[in-house]
């Protein structure tokens, strides 16, 4: 995450998740302490019964760990939009760089107030 953040080209992050182990955790922590760009994320695996294994041993969900329910919890947290379906991710993204966009048009608008004390 911080490459993309660090990344003067990046200008949004879409993240792509799964259920089993904790990166995504480690991730939204990062995204809410660190991250100003706009993120959204997906996280696969949503309707997976428990100890269901999704294509690698790492996707498992085991001891009520690594659920997308806490993943999800984790990313709205951390204020990152989760789409629900695939599908939905380019929606999502469309909102944040239209929002970015907005902004910056603002901030271009906008005159600094600034006040020079005068010195004597």
């Amino acid at each position: 995450m911080s490459l993309f953040e660090d990344d003067p080209q990046t200008l949004a992050v879409v993240l792509i998740g799964e259920i089993g182990g904790t990166d995504e955790e480690k991730a939204a922590a990062f995204i809410q302490a660190e991250m100003t760009k706009p993120v959204v994320a997906f996280v696969a695996g949503q309707t997976a019964p428990p100890g269901k294994r999704m294509g690698h041993a790492g996707a498992i969900i085991e001891g009520g760990t690594g659920t997308a329910a806490e993943k999800i919890a984790a990313f709205k947290r951390a204020g990152v939009p989760v789409a629900r379906f695939p599908a939905e991710v380019a929606e999502l993204i469309a909102q944040k760089l239209d929002t970015l966009k907005r902004l910056k048009r603002a901030l271009k608008k906008t005159k600094p107030v600034v006040k020079s004390a005068k010195r004597k």
